[in-house]
């Protein structure tokens, strides 16, 4: 498994009944997971606040205790600090997914040997980007040039607050909003070239003329494009998943096929954890495959 057990600031403490309690900050929250599939075993301490979810979809969060609207929390990646504003949604989710850390870390080392191995100029894609952590990551760990490709224009704005947050907007990067595989499609045509592929899809999703898709049926295509943008120096290309559908193999494999094969180097498929601080477990979060050539770990 890959696991995120770096965080100081963020802890999942108890996890059972479809449920976990996480510390962010010093703040206390209590949400659903599918993945804690085993019983409460013990009386967890009151948060801050509970999501409960709605019959008919969706849901709200239900305030037990005095707690800011937003909030920031840091992490320490390798030596370099990143900063990133907490802020609890209608949808249950806070602005950040920690179990990426993980993923942080291993992108951020790599940079760091290739720039100490004289490697210049270095780009990284992120798709699917979020709030911008893997952006952020790059960017503090040395990329020449990191491209944050997102269609929501309000992740992008939290995604610039948190460059900002962290330190690191003297940085360059480029923010664009737009359908990732719009996007993919225009820089193939343009013959741009990246040393590093970040991607983060949903489960669901719609193409750029509206049509519906589903994960499973569109990643080997959404890969197999990728892989024309690597450079011939590439340090890695990484695929996270959410979907169910989805396992970790299944995502190797597509890498394995669409750029392994193409690239050499080898593929490295595992779940994505966090450990589960009073419990001795690790709850699994998603499935990431990582390709990489060897040259710079």
């Amino acid at each position: 498994m890959f696991s995120a057990d770096n965080w100081e600031d963020f802890e999942v403490i108890y996890a059972g009944g479809g449920e976990k309690y996480e510390r962010w900050g010093d703040v206390y929250l209590r949400r659903p997971d599918p993945q804690s599939v085993w019983p409460i075993l013990c009386e967890w301490p009151k948060p801050h606040a509970i999501y409960n979810r709605s019959q008919t979809g969706g849901g709200s969060w239900t305030k037990i205790k005095p707690m800011p609207s937003n909030w920031k929390i840091k992490y320490n990646s390798l030596g370099k600090e990143l900063t990133f504003i907490i802020e609890p949604t209608s949808f249950k989710h806070t602005g950040l997914f920690p179990e990426q850390a993980a993923n942080w870390d291993y992108c951020g080392n790599l940079i760091e040997n290739a720039k100490k191995q004289g490697k210049k100029d270095i780009k990284i894609l992120n798709l699917f980007a979020y709030t911008g952590g893997a952006t952020i990551a790059s960017a503090a760990h040395g990329a020449d040039e990191t491209v944050h490709v997102d269609a929501s224009k309000g992740m992008i704005a939290r995604a610039k607050e948190n460059l900002k947050e962290s330190g690191y907007a003297d940085k360059y990067v480029r923010f664009i909003a737009e359908d990732c595989m719009s996007f993919v499609d225009r820089e193939i045509r343009r013959g741009r070239k990246y040393d590093g592929i970040i991607m983060d899809p949903p489960a669901y999703g719609r193409g750029p003329k509206g049509e519906l898709w589903k994960l499973e049926d569109a990643l080997y295509d959404l890969v197999t494009k990728c892989e024309q943008l690597l450079s011939d120096d590439p340090l890695f290309f990484i695929i996270s998943s959410y979907a169910s559908e989805i396992t970790a193999q299944a995502s190797g494999d597509v890498l394995a096929l669409g750029v392994a094969q193409k690239h050499g180097g080898s593929v490295d498929a595992q779940e994505l954890c966090l450990p589960i601080s009073q419990m001795g477990i690790h709850l699994p979060c998603g499935a990431t495959a990582r390709w990489t050539p060897g040259t710079y770990l």
